[in-house]
């Protein structure tokens, strides 16, 4: 059966820094024998947990766990005792790695274990539980290895590769796409423990993972902008690039960054291709092994013209097996067909181009008998000079049902109202913010995300 990560059974070469966390390096051979140590003390077990700091000792627990083919769950490490309980014992880990298990990355182990079946776990990645406790979504090894394979058809990513990225490692940005694809294609792999902008200008790369947070940083420090000329790919995921910063790193860096679409329960579904057109706002075409659709609110699917919005439906090899211990939640997020509702609006155009609109519940505003996305405004009042942060919301309004609602970051040389016009001026009338509030910061979660339901 074929591997799961090639790299770590000598299918890549070898390198004494294939793999450096935070300024610590090692070769593939060193990984793979302490990943074989982490697998002798792992194996057997139902589930275990790693506590994911961005350190090697991360790398080799999630490696180990893999090789022995025991489910994993990653820990946010700075989850509260809250969060982490709720984590472990609804998973039924049985140990946590990197925290009551010392991972030491001295040991070595060369026991060969037997591929395990593609069906079988590879993780249990938990939600943000934004309506209740977070869910656990059970990823099959076969839908992580259709995720990095199509990724890599649509990149380019080969073992010729120099992965960096500085994300965090509890979540599909950085630890499937950039852990585990590292392993997979035998590219190298730094990650400098954090994503300062100077730590990706030094690194070198030919392949840079961010969130819009990350690219907007590297915008504001030009110089260490610059010295990404040399990349071959940036790759923005994880929330909407602004459109300002788009059109920055292109003048800074000289690319156009690729945007992707995905969600924990599908991994990467749609993305922009290393080969193709990129645009901002568009997140591309969807990936190998994997069909889209948009409908309307009774299920009918919408006319793909790139103009009509509606919930973004998907179906294929990346997908999750389901929600841990929640056939109810299960039940909600498929459709009769069996076609995973992603709860996003997006539109879908003739060449099979999606855009994303934003989040069903939170996204779209019913105002005056209009159904408004709130990220067109948002992109709308990012195009203004003085804003650098935006997020749109519905209120409850007595007339028009919902008012739409901007919360805004500025530099203090604009009025509400002066925004009010700006957006009228671009878009519909209908579509304008009847409500604008000047914040500090918008409140954002470890991947960038704004947190909307946050908002004042």
């Amino acid at each position: 059966m074929e591997r799961l990560l090639p790299a770590l059974a000598g299918g890549s070469g070898d390198r004494a820094d294939a793999v450096s966390v935070d300024g610590r390096a090692t070769s593939w051979e060193e990984l793979a024998g302490a990943a074989g140590a982490v697998a002798d003390r792992v194996a057997g077990a139902p589930v275990v947990a790693v506590l994911a700091t961005p350190s090697l000792e991360t790398v080799a627990a999630v490696a180990g766990a893999l090789a022995a083919g025991v489910p994993l769950v990653p820990v946010p490490p700075d989850s509260g005792p809250a969060e982490r309980a709720h984590l472990l014992r609804d998973s039924g880990a049985a140990l946590v790695l990197g925290d009551d298990v010392p991972v030491d990355l001295r040991r070595r182990s060369w026991t060969t274990y037997p591929e395990p079946a593609a069906g079988a776990t590879a993780l249990i990645l938990y939600t943000s539980g934004t309506t209740g406790p977070p869910k656990g979504a059970v990823i099959p090894r076969r839908a992580v290895a259709a995720c990095l394979d199509a990724l890599a058809d649509a990149w380019a990513w080969t073992a010729d590769d120099h992965l960096v990225h500085g994300l965090p490692l509890f979540h599909v940005h950085g630890l499937v796409l950039g852990v585990l694809g590292a392993l997979r294609h035998g590219s190298r792999l730094t990650h400098p423990g954090r994503p300062h902008p100077g730590r990706y200008a030094a690194a070198g790369g030919s392949l840079y993972f961010g969130v819009p947070t990350v690219w907007g940083r590297v915008c504001a420090d030009e110089a260490s902008a610059r010295a990404l000329r040399g990349a071959r790919l940036l790759v923005s995921g994880s929330a909407p690039l602004a459109t300002g910063d788009f059109a920055r790193l292109e003048a800074l860096t000289g690319h156009r960054p690729v945007e992707r679409y995905g969600m924990t329960e599908t991994l990467i579904t749609v993305s922009a291709r290393a080969d193709g057109e990129r645009r901002p706002g568009d997140v591309g075409l969807a990936l190998a092994g994997v069909r889209t659709r948009v409908v309307d609110d009774g299920g009918a699917v919408l006319p793909a013209d790139g103009a009509t919005p509606g919930e973004l439906q998907v179906t294929g090899a990346t997908l999750f097996d389901g929600y841990l211990g929640r056939p109810d939640a299960d039940a909600a997020s498929r459709t009769a067909d069996g076609w995973f509702r992603t709860g996003d609006v997006a539109t879908l155009d003739a060449g099979g181009r999606h855009r994303i609109v934003g989040r069903a519940s939170v996204d779209i505003v019913k105002s005056g008998g209009f159904k408004i996305g709130a990220g067109e405004v948002e992109q709308a009042l990012l195009g203004h000079p003085a804003v650098s942060e935006a997020a749109v919301v519905g209120r409850p309004h007595p007339d028009l049902g919902e008012e739409v609602t901007a919360f805004v970051v500025t530099d203090g040389t604009v009025t509400p109202a002066a925004l009010t016009d700006f957006v009228a001026g671009t878009l519909s009338v209908h579509k304008r913010p009847r409500a604008v509030h000047l914040v500090d910061e918008l409140p954002r979660n470890a991947m960038g995300k704004v947190v909307k339901t946050a908002l004042p």
